[in-house]
Order: C-alpha cells, then sequence, then structure tokens
C-alpha cells in the first residue's frame, strides 16, 4: 500500500473483532510514529498500550462521566449528552487495544508533534489493515490525576491522542471530502514537461498566479 493508499483508505473504525492485536503489529504502530516530525527534533512522545479490559472499561467509565460534568459547546451537543450517558455506551467501542499518545515534555508545539505521530499510527494501521480511531471523549479524563495515574504518566504529561486498535469487523464507507480551500500566493511554477493535475474541486488564487510563468 503507498501513501495516498493508505491515507484515502483509513477510517474511523468503530466495531472490531474481539481478537487480540499481536505484540509485533502494535510495535509496528508505534515505530511509524515515532517518525514523525517533531519541533526542533524533540520527539516528545510517550505510548501507552493498554490491552487489560478491566482498565479499559474503568477508562470508559470514568471518562463518560467526566464528559458529561464537562460536555462542551458542541455540533450535536444534545446527541452526544444521550450518547454518554446510556450505560450500555462503550467508549472504546470495546476494542481489544487502546494505545494513548502523549506528551512527555511541555515545550510550545509539544500537541502537535503527538498529534503527527498520532496519524502516522493510524496511517500505520491502515496499512497493516487494522482499524482505528481517534477517542476526544477519553481526552479530558486521562489527563487528569487519576487519568495520569492509571497510566503510570509522569505529572507534567500532556495526553493528546487515545487511539483504539484492533481488527475491524466492518469498515465504513467512504466519505465525501469537502472542497479544498486553497490560496496561492505567487507564481504556479511548471517544471519542463510536467503534467498538472487540476483539483477535484476549485482552487482560489490571487496576486494573478497564471498556469505557466
Amino acid at each position: 500500500m503507498n501513501v495516498l493508499q493508505a491515507i484515502r483508505e483509513r477510517r474511523a473504525v468503530r466495531d472490531f473483532k474481539p481478537e487480540p492485536v499481536s505484540a509485533g503489529m502494535l510495535y509496528q504502530l508505534v515505530s511509524a510514529a515515532s517518525w514523525a516530525p517533531s519541533a526542533m527534533n524533540e520527539q516528545p512522545w510517550l505510548f501507552t498500550i493498554v490491552t487489560d479490559r478491566t482498565i479499559l472499561d474503568e477508562i470508559s467509565g470514568k471518562a463518560k462521566a467526566w464528559m458529561l460534568d464537562n460536555l462542551p459547546a458542541m455540533p450535536r451537543r444534545a446527541h452526544f449528552r444521550d450518547l454518554l450517558a446510556d450505560s450500555s455506551f462503550h467508549i472504546f467501542y470495546n476494542a481489544p487495544c487502546l494505545i494513548v499518545v502523549s506528551a512527555t515534555s511541555t515545550g510550545p508545539w509539544v500537541s502537535e508533534d503527538a498529534a503527527l505521530a498520532a496519524q502516522n499510527l493510524m496511517l500505520m494501521a491502515a496499512d497493516l489493515g487494522l482499524g482505528s480511531c481517534w477517542i476526544g471523549f477519553a481526552q479530558g479524563w486521562l489527563n487528569s490525576a487519576e487519568g495520569h495515574r492509571i497510566l503510570n504518566l509522569p505529572q507534567h504529561s500532556l495526553v493528546v491522542a487515545p487511539i483504539i486498535v484492533g481488527h475491524p469487523r466492518t469498515v465504513p464507507p467512504q466519505v465525501a471530502r469537502k472542497a479544498p480551500l486553497v490560496s496561492w500566493i505567487g507564481h504556479r511554477h511548471i517544471e519542463g514537461e510536467e503534467i498538472v493535475e487540476e483539483p477535484e474541486h476549485p482552487v482560489s488564487t490571487r496576486r494573478d498566479a497564471p498556469l505557466h510563468s
């Protein structure tokens, strides 16, 4: 699978088979994540792998309660409030594994660094035929003192990306993409006989940017 194929085939998977993900596959995900770029090459990430079902259930219950008490203004707020109040709803969708990507330093760009690592991880999961999904519902509680303790995180850590991973039972269909908004400042340079593929949607331009310079 090439990079573009992985980007296009990655899905937010929320339906998993019960079988565990092998340790070898999980280490491949972490290895791919660790090759992400980071500001000043600090590589501030820590990867916490949770496969203990009791711990996953505990995090789900406590994160749901935290979210109900701290639900922000957001689209479909009433829907999510009802979902979180449903005792049968598991925020990890019964996935066999949770990988929490945290930042272990306090630099100005550690969140962005960890998010880049998380994207690498999810793309590698797609390449391996695994499903993944970033579970934002878990972030708030996992960044509490109690959440840090359950993950054995250093006190100053910042949980950025709780990502569930597993073998997908079903994979959601491709979702249509919004038209990309592109503002091109300057001339568009065509290299030799290069064929320029027009984007799928209109592109906005500024300062007279002809196709050929």
